[in-house]
């Protein structure tokens, strides 16, 4: 079902709004819909999904309508790729303080945190043709009111805005709320102008000792840059470096 938001001020992120009451991903419809030709800045939004899923494949716990589930479809060129995921992100980070005066940081690479517990995680995947690329598929999930004490295996490092701010929220207006954040980013995107630099000052990675799983390998040692294309430079414990593209 297409719906239209009351009060989105947006030009491209949220033109065109699918929303399900239940859905097993919003990344999989998503992932459908740019297939089939959907317009920039589709988003598919639901209450409650029975296959969602984080990075690594991971379960990700939300009871319904306690959470914004949204994936969103970007066309962006190869080179814009890396600051579409730093722009998701930035705009939960930037959202988060324009609702709370709260300020939260990100834990490379997908993470938003609120006094070290996660309130939201970023999930991206591409859409491919052969080697060209149709679309940049950006999903997220934004813990609102969520109860993270209902889920065991999430309680001890998951939080909520309704818990951080003690105060219920209007899950509309938070959806807003971000989406104006991310269409503001993605026109800079487009502007050729650089997100890097602003996402960077909230990344509370760098400086830290870090132990990092790719793949089937994993890398200590100290976060020592975080690169313009989204990669980050460890310094071991020997004294050389290495440059990890994505991990855990």
């Amino acid at each position: 079902m297409e719906i239209v938001l009351k009060g989105l001020e947006t030009t491209i992120v949220g033109r065109s709004i699918f929303y399900h009451r239940t859905l097993p991903s919003t990344m999989d419809l998503a992932k459908k819909l740019a297939t089939e030709g959907v317009q920039e800045g589709t988003v598919v939004l639901c209450d409650e999904q029975t296959e969602g899923r984080g990075r690594q494949k991971r379960k990700w716990f939300a009871s319904p309508a306690s959470s914004i589930l949204m994936s969103v479809v970007f066309r962006p060129t190869l080179g814009q790729l890396p600051q579409i995921n730093m722009l998701g992100s930035l705009s939960i980070v930037r959202a988060i303080e324009r609702l709370t005066k709260i300020k939260s940081t990100v834990k490379w690479p997908n993470d938003v945190l609120v006094d070290g517990s996660k309130i939201a995680g970023i999930l991206m995947e591409n859409v491919l043709q052969g080697e060209v690329l149709q679309a940049a598929i950006l999903g997220m999930g934004l813990n609102v009111r969520l109860d993270v004490s209902s889920y065991p295996e999430i309680s001890s490092i998951a939080t909520s805005l309704s818990a951080k701010a003690g105060r219920d929220f209007d899950r509309d207006d938070v959806l807003c709320t971000l989406l104006e954040e991310m269409d503001t980013l993605y026109q800079a995107v487009q502007r050729n102008e650089d997100v890097y630099h602003r996402w960077l000052p909230h990344v509370e990675t760098l400086g830290k000792t870090v132990r990092i799983k790719s793949g089937q390998s994993v890398e200590e040692g100290l976060a020592q840059s975080i690169n313009p294309d989204g990669s980050i430079t460890l310094r071991r414990a020997d004294g050389s470096q290495v440059t990890i593209a994505t991990g855990e």
